[in-house]
């Protein structure tokens, strides 16, 4: 009931309860003074009887009126009673201040609801930024750790030529090779965690236009053969041409997804005849692109945390391609930015396969089977 319906029947109340209540005292009093005389009423019980009138009267205004003042005072005295203490609570800090609501239907329980919702909205956003500052922190911390190593690598070497160490031109060679090589590890860090943090921004831009993955596909791929058959890893394509694979995508930022995915694979794969297949799957919504190697795979514990950030497999951690742990964060930023999926499957000795969708530009004309596992 809403607060002006209870003040408008209490204001009734106020007039109707009296009255009756009056009527029914005045009834009772009545006939506990005058049924003992039989219908022989005296002047004296008359004359007692209309002078108590006045203070059954006075009694019955003043009952009535503070109890419906009382009843109705406190059903809106005492929301906005809790309404003060959450305010308080939460101008001081403590988030977690619940805001009672009542369950009657008015506009203070209303109130009451919108500012719980306020409330919890203020701490899911106060946890968001909590954790943006504890993985800000962790983030400072894995670019010490990761620069500091080919860092302390290059500070040696040049300490090797400086003290004379690299005492024959070959040696001397091998050094600078090495000081460029831990060099170009650093740039390649730096620009990893400058994309990072840019796609790490609210509203990146991207440059969303129609894109054929099947012909950019065939392009990407031939391109990267010649540099492939150098390592002697033979690539496949798998696609149904009787599908479309119109996407909207960024080009530029596909490019990047791509190429972190195949560099992953070449880093890890340990077999003589290596093999990188992709494959394209398309349905009246999306195109599911697969990249699968016959690398030394990783376990399936580890496959939920491939696409964290700074992440590594303990294959990796163990090995000189370890890389800056951020090629596979970068994928996932990418494809959630084009409102895309990303994950992964394999295991120990059986390779990688990644998976990723791409919304299609249109629906197609007909109904095509649902993407398989």
């Amino acid at each position: 009931m809403s607060i002006k319906k209870r003040l408008l029947l209490s204001n009734i109340g106020m007039v109707i309860i009296p009255v009756i209540l009056f009527i029914v005292l005045e009834m009772i009093i009545g006939y506990i003074l005058f049924y003992p005389l039989k219908g022989e009423i005296n002047k004296a019980s008359l004359d007692f009887f209309l002078s108590i009138r006045l203070f059954i009267l006075i009694f019955v205004l003043i009952l009535t009126n503070g109890l419906l003042t009382f009843l109705v005072s406190k059903s809106i005295i005492n929301p906005l009673r809790n309404l003060k203490k959450a305010t308080r609570e939460i101008s001081s800090g403590n988030l977690d201040a619940k805001v009672e609501v009542t369950g009657s239907n008015d506009e203070l329980s209303e109130l009451a609801h919108a500012f719980e919702i306020m409330r919890r909205k203020l701490k899911e956003a106060h946890d968001i930024q909590k954790q943006y500052e504890e993985n800000q922190k962790e983030l400072i911390a894995s670019i010490s750790h990761d620069l500091k190593t080919p860092l302390t690598s290059i500070k040696g070497y040049i300490r090797g030529i400086s003290d004379g160490v690299a005492n024959t031109p070959e040696k001397m060679d091998r050094y600078i090779k090495i000081v460029e090589k831990k060099a170009d590890e650093m740039e390649s860090l730096i620009s990893e965690l400058l994309l990072y943090s840019k796609l790490d921004l609210p509203h990146v831009p991207y440059e969303m236009r129609e894109l054929d993955l099947l012909a950019y596909f065939e392009d990407y791929l031939e391109d990267l053969r010649p540099h492939l058959a150098k390592r002697n890893i033979h690539i496949t394509l798998e696609y149904d041409r009787s599908h479309s694979y119109l996407v909207m995508a960024d080009r530029e930022k596909l490019n990047r997804v791509v190429a972190n995915i195949v560099q992953n694979s070449i880093s890890f794969m340990d077999k003589e005849n290596k093999h990188l297949k992709f494959k394209l799957t398309s349905n009246n919504k999306e195109v599911l692109i697969e990249i699968q190697d016959n690398g030394m795979g990783v376990s399936r514990d580890e496959l939920p945390y491939l696409f964290d950030r700074f992440y590594r497999t303990d294959v990796s951690r163990n090995s000189t391609t370890g890389g800056s742990g951020l090629g596979l964060a970068i994928v996932k930023k990418i494809i959630d930015g084009h409102g895309g999926a990303v994950w992964a499957r394999g295991d120990i000795g059986q390779g990688l396969r990644i998976y990723f969708t791409l919304k299609k530009r249109v629906e197609a004309d007909h109904v095509e089977q649902d993407i398989g596992d």
